[in-house]
């Protein structure tokens, strides 16, 4: 289940942001132009990347509760960055102008997706990707990743494209995570 929801998050996240850019008028561009822009309500075929920020917040939900191996700590953090996306979700960008709320759901979605694993290595842990260093790299690089997006919105001409990166980085990292348990867990086995 967990290989799964991790797998699906990716992939619905990079396949909603393809589809639904190929959608929109030419005058679209998915480097200057945000992922949230192809689910607002001034989208063409806006369900399109509603739906697909609904499979990633429920994935990310779902890997969440399928990998007790991490702190309960992290694992909240991540499902509080689940729900966040869902919220996402839930609250378009309007035709015109901005959505506090939206930012709000997105502030938080970004800050929880890339804090988690901060909080969940373990220094027992077997699986590689939940060991102390690796999750403080990966929950640097991933805060990195959102600070560059953060700068990147007062230079309109890359925004969609830090976006990318950050939320890309994101949603492959619990990915990392579940295959690094999958590894770990076959280690015992194969030394018999």
């Amino acid at each position: 289940m967990r290989l799964a929801s991790a797998i699906a998050a990716p992939v619905a996240l990079i396949g909603g942001w393809t589809i639904a850019a190929q959608l929109q008028p030419a005058s679209y561009d998915p480097v200057t132009d945000t992922i949230s822009a192809l689910a607002g309500y001034g989208a063409t075929d806006r369900l399109v990347m509603t739906g697909a920020l609904v499979i990633v917040g429920v994935s990310h939900a779902v890997t969440a509760s399928q990998i007790p191996e991490a702190r309960t700590v992290g694992r909240c953090i991540y499902a509080v960055g689940a729900a966040a996306t869902l919220a996402v979700a839930a609250l378009p960008l309007p035709v015109e102008g901005t959505s506090p709320a939206h930012a709000m759901a997105a502030t938080v979605a970004f800050g929880a997706l890339g804090a988690w694993p901060l909080f969940a290595y373990r220094p027992d842990a077997k699986a590689w990707a939940l060991r102390r260093r690796a999750s403080i790299a990966a929950g640097g690089v991933l805060l990195g990743l959102v600070g560059a997006f953060a700068i990147s919105q007062q230079v309109d001409h890359i925004v969609g494209l830090t976006e990318r990166i950050a939320a890309g980085a994101q949603a492959l990292w619990p990915l990392v995570v579940v295959i690094s348990l999958r590894r770990s867990e076959r280690e015992p086995q194969q030394g018999r």
